[in-house]
């Protein structure tokens, strides 16, 4: 029997797990700049893949979403976990490194965009219509403004900075493209593929990185708690739970405009707590940002996924 009021009750939750999973989001920035300041972040991307990868395997264990015969997948799920895990994180880690984290979380807000862009040149689906390309316009306006390539007072490590970010956010659009391509069409649980990438992401990081060093982050008790748990636990394994239960709750669409609010958390965590410098120019690109993606999103369907870009029946 479903009682009437299951349906409202669940919803009601899922907009706490919708807060839950903005601030959690947000606060990796924090997070990733203050473990940067005492090791690698091909370390940093390490520990948080295998810290993300925990409960997203205790789940997919849990719901026997796991299945000996995806092992001749692998090939698809070592793709994914390049361009979805390891490269991803790295570059996301290495550009927070040499920029302020309140602009490289401005410069997130712009994965939308880039998905966008790969998602049309490499699938015949995606629709390009005339207010898409107004949004992709105003929004890499934006992002031109926190680059400022014209600028000569804009030092190299900035501009490396906006690269990785770049590179990064590449990868989640190179990622959903190749999702829908050739992962879509299996019908395996979205569950089970991420935690088929982030495992082998895991692994390929642990045995690659060089951790000489990487006890330097026990030397602050509050920045290895922020890079353990808040950046690699919940960060990235307990959201993505969060963000699925969102999308299974609330539906797609509003489970999307979640990607909207942690660049502004970076931004108020980055200012208020790090003592980062953020200037006039920098709130006006983020509003130019986030108002290119909002308009962009309003002209196609489906809206951009972050950690896996193929939830069954439905696409964020």
């Amino acid at each position: 029997m479903i009682f009437p009021n299951w349906s409202a009750t669940m919803k009601n939750k899922a907009y706490i797990v919708f807060g839950f999973l903005a601030l959690a989001w947000g606060m990796t920035f924090l997070f990733n700049k203050s473990a940067s300041t005492l090791i690698t972040p091909t370390q940093i991307a390490a520990v948080r893949v295998f810290m993300g990868f925990l409960p997203v395997f205790a789940a997919a264990l849990i719901g026997r979403k796991l299945k000996w015969r995806h092992l001749r997948f692998t090939h698809h799920f070592i793709v994914m976990s390049v361009l979805a895990g390891s490269l991803y994180y790295f570059s996301f880690a290495k550009g927070i490194q040499l920029l302020p984290s309140s602009l490289a979380g401005m410069l997130s807000g712009a994965i939308p965009m880039i998905s966008f862009i790969t998602a049309a040149a490499f699938l015949r689906d995606e629709p390009v219509n005339r207010r898409s390309l107004l949004g992709l316009g105003v929004g890499f306006i934006g992002v031109a403004m926190i680059a400022r390539p014209w600028d000569a007072s804009v030092s190299a490590n900035d501009l490396a900075g906006v690269g990785y970010i770049g590179l990064g956010s590449l990868c989640v659009g190179l990622s959903f493209v190749y999702a829908r391509r050739f992962l879509s069409p299996l019908g395996i649980s979205p569950l089970a593929l991420c935690t088929y990438q982030l495992g082998i992401a895991a692994l390929t990081l642990l045995v690659t990185t060089d951790f000489d060093g990487a006890s330097a982050i026990f030397d602050n008790g509050w920045i290895a708690l922020g890079l353990f748990f808040g950046l690699g636990l919940f960060g990235t394994g307990f959201a993505y739970l969060c963000y699925y239960f969102v999308v299974e709750n609330l539906g797609a669409v509003k489970a999307a405009s979640v990607t909207y609010i942690p660049p502004i958390i970076a931004v108020l965590t980055g200012s208020l707590i790090l003592g980062e410098s953020v200037q006039l120019l920098d709130l006006i690109a983020l509003v130019a940002i986030l108002t290119g993606v909002v308009v962009m999103q309003s002209g196609r369907t489906p809206p951009m996924q972050r950690c896996l870009p193929n939830l069954p029946s439905q696409q964020s």
